[in-house]
């Protein structure tokens, strides 16, 4: 009876010395924010596990929130209020609009939190002229990319053709620097024709809708170019509900691993790759490292890389 009593003895005292050094751990570290764009995307999700792995990685609470839609700026203010509330140490966010989350990130300022962009750009004389500030933005060169998908478009087409766009969210950054570069890239190729650019609203549903109607229109249509994966997606379905699947050329952006599937049957040709975990990595390991009293550039690039039928297995292999 006795051997029992000290044997649950022993088993209590362990339990509670756990559970107090899990208390501890708990509390130990700074808290970092992330409100994210969506949950919703691929992309964002890639993004979240590349964020929580770091977290893991350097012993930091990350509190995660997400808008159910990417164009959800009011919800994404919400989300970054909450996160002040709950006085985390840094602010993480990648903004639904460029000038619309200003207000927020004025916010976190006052709160004296100190912010890290990612993905999207915020409209940098908004922000000053609201008295906000940002320590660093971490991400792609969009124009960058929707340069090589011109220049890719104009090549598969041997510098003749038309082509369309399918655009992102209106007022999105993102989107519009992704346009910008494809028509940078074929301006000054005259034998492409941009045929129509029409917002499908970073959404697989209004690609399909988008492709169809522009289809319709211009039924000589040879190429397209869509501002996110989820479109080009939406514009392949558009394409083979017309019969015309082979017959144009579609390149999309983000590399999710649906478009790498849809690369290596044949009915894309190419997505550009962002590396979206590489960016959930940076902007964590960028707060960390200002949380203790460093300096990190104002620019963190991430790279991009065009993925074709050529490269499609290889990237897989690195990621």
């Amino acid at each position: 009876m006795q051997h029992a009593l000290s044997l649950a003895l022993v088993v209590l005292a362990l339990c509670q010395a756990g559970c107090g050094r899990g208390n501890e751990g708990e509390k130990k570290g700074p808290t970092i924010g992330f409100a994210l764009t969506t949950l919703n995307n691929p992309f964002f999700i890639d993004m979240k596990k590349g964020a929580e792995a770091t977290a893991q990685r350097l012993g930091v609470n990350l509190i995660i929130q997400a808008s159910e839609r990417d164009i959800d700026v009011e919800k994404q203010m919400q989300i970054v209020e909450n996160l002040i509330q709950r006085k985390v140490d840094a602010l993480c966010v990648t903004p639904n609009g460029a000038r619309e989350i200003v207000p927020a990130i004025v916010k976190a300022t006052q709160a004296g939190i100190p912010v890290f962009v990612v993905d999207m750009k915020v409209d940098e004389k908004t922000l000053r002229e609201a008295g906000g500030s940002i320590v660093s933005f971490a991400g792609s060169d969009n124009f960058e990319g929707g340069r090589l998908a011109g220049e890719f478009v104009a090549s598969k087409l041997g510098g003749k053709g038309l082509a369309a766009i399918l655009e992102g969210v209106p007022g999105h950054e993102t989107g519009e620097s992704r346009s910008k570069g494809f028509r940078a890239a074929v301006k000054d190729k005259p034998g492409i024709g941009l045929v129509s650019s029409q917002s499908g609203g970073f959404d697989r549903a209004q690609g399909y809708n988008v492709m169809q109607n522009v289809m319709q229109a211009h039924p000589d249509l040879q190429a397209v170019f869509a501002c996110n994966d989820l479109m080009a997606l939406g514009a392949i379905e558009a394409i083979a509900a017309s019969g015309r699947t082979g017959s144009i050329v579609v390149v999309g952006f983000d590399a999710i691993d649906e478009a790498k599937e849809a690369i290596r049957s044949g009915t894309m040709d190419a997505t550009v790759a962002q590396y979206p975990a590489e960016m959930g990595r940076v902007a964590v390991e960028s707060a960390v490292i200002v949380l203790k009293g460093g300096e990190v550039p104002a620019f963190v690039p991430v790279k991009i890389e065009l993925i074709t039928k050529a490269n499609v297995d290889s990237v897989v292999a690195q990621q």
